[in-house]
């Protein structure tokens, strides 16, 4: 009996966010919204105090926010188990668009007229969704001069300067810096921070899951060791790094992976991430594109590594910090790294809507029109994404006839 009513809430677990992840067009905002109109009003599963905890978690974690967030409402839910199911029914039909596309999308294919409009008009949907993503968080996290600082010095130091350490320095000292001027940096985010003392705080660690956040440091110091063996662990190791240190979100993996897929060409790259764009569910579904093509010989091998090896850490670390946030939150100087390394993201976001989203998406001036009238379209008119896409793949299927 208590079997079965357990297989009961699991399969729904899956059913709803399933469902989800057919519909979830929009990125990690519109997810969120869907989370909320599902699972706290309609469904109940979680109260608004919590849900809204749960997101501020995402947001100061490494990981897909929108991801983490549902599995999150899975493990409060029906525990760890009830986390993976919500994670692979949100996630699934992504999975199986970016895999099919690795598996199908060879060179000769892509050559044909027809798909080189599409990709081309998919590329150009990539600058109006990142500029959209940039313009959005830049309102939102930089609130003042502090804050507007440390996105544009991100943003030109990593221009000037790329690579996947100088992102983490980047973050890092962000880091450093939010703690350490915790008050002057929440100016016009917080009215005011709450004190908190070193008892609670002792208190509030201990309901850290030790055993899960060991598994994540393990993983992310031990595999690269072992990156030699073989091709797949290398490839595994590649992506939990880039799933362990990047904040933000999906639209800020973008330039941390391109830096550990330098053997895939720019346009091939700009394609899965137009790609991923244009899906409902999760964007960091990218990596299992990314994946496939990197072991053209195992393509879903590659995709499914990749695409457990981005995910896995925030999830370990959901699961290692959910019940302990609440009262970190409240201490001034975490309140305050969360600010800065928000900051900081801003700016690896603006770096990387110039290269490469930019500089390879826009060629002419028909493509700036395009890319205009598209983020008219996403920022003030509010058309749904789906119809969006859905213009811009006529566009190019009209323009190869």
């Amino acid at each position: 009996m208590y079997k079965g009513l357990a297989l009961k809430k699991y399969f729904e677990i899956f059913l709803q966010f399933l469902y989800l992840g057919l519909i979830s067009f929009g990125g990690p905002a519109a997810h969120i919204a869907y989370f909320q109109k599902t699972f706290v009003e309609k469904l109940k599963w979680i109260e608004p105090q919590t849900y809204a905890g749960l997101i501020g978690l995402s947001q100061f974690l490494p990981g897909p926010g929108s991801s983490q967030v549902g599995f999150a409402i899975g493990h409060e839910r029906a525990g760890v188990l009830g986390g993976i199911v919500a994670f692979i029914g949100f996630t699934l039909p992504s999975f199986l668009i970016m895999y099919c596309l690795a598996n199908l999308g060879s060179e000769e294919q892509l050559g044909q007229p027809i798909f080189v409009n599409v990709i081309s008009m998919l590329k150009i949907l990539a600058v109006v969704v990142v500029a959209d993503a940039v313009l959005s968080m830049f309102t939102n996290l930089c609130k003042n001069n502090i804050t507007i600082s440390i996105a544009f010095i991100s943003a030109v130091t990593s221009i000037l300067v790329s690579g996947l350490v100088l992102q983490v320095l980047l973050l890092l000292a962000a880091l450093i810096f939010g703690a350490i001027y915790q008050a002057k940096i929440q100016q016009g985010f917080l009215d005011s921070a709450p004190a908190i003392t070193h008892s609670n705080i002792r208190t509030e660690l201990k309901n850290m899951k030790v055993f899960s956040f060991s598994i994540f440091v393990i993983l992310l110091f031990g595999l690269p060791l072992l990156a030699n063996v073989s091709k797949e662990i290398s490839l595994f190791s590649d992506f939990y790094y880039v799933g362990s240190l990047v904040f933000g979100g999906g639209h800020v993996v973008l330039p941390m992976l391109q830096e550990v897929t330098t053997s895939i060409d720019n346009d091939t790259f700009l394609l899965g991430y137009a790609a991923a764009q244009a899906i409902p569910g999760p964007m960091f579904t990218f990596a299992t594109y990314l994946g496939g093509e990197l072991l053209v010989n195992s393509v879903f091998i590659g995709a499914f590594l990749a695409t457990l090896a981005v995910f896995l850490p925030g999830f370990l670390l959901i699961v290692a910090f959910k019940d302990s946030w609440k009262g970190l939150a409240k201490f001034p100087r975490v309140a305050g790294a969360m600010v800065a390394i928000n900051a900081a993201v801003v700016g690896l976001l603006m770096a990387a809507f110039y290269k490469p989203v930019l500089i390879s998406a826009i060629h002419s001036h028909w493509d700036v029109v395009t890319a205009l009238v598209g983020f008219w379209a996403v920022r003030y008119a509010k058309l749904p994404i789906i119809a969006v896409v859905i213009a811009y793949i006529g566009i190019g299927i009209v323009k190869s006839l």
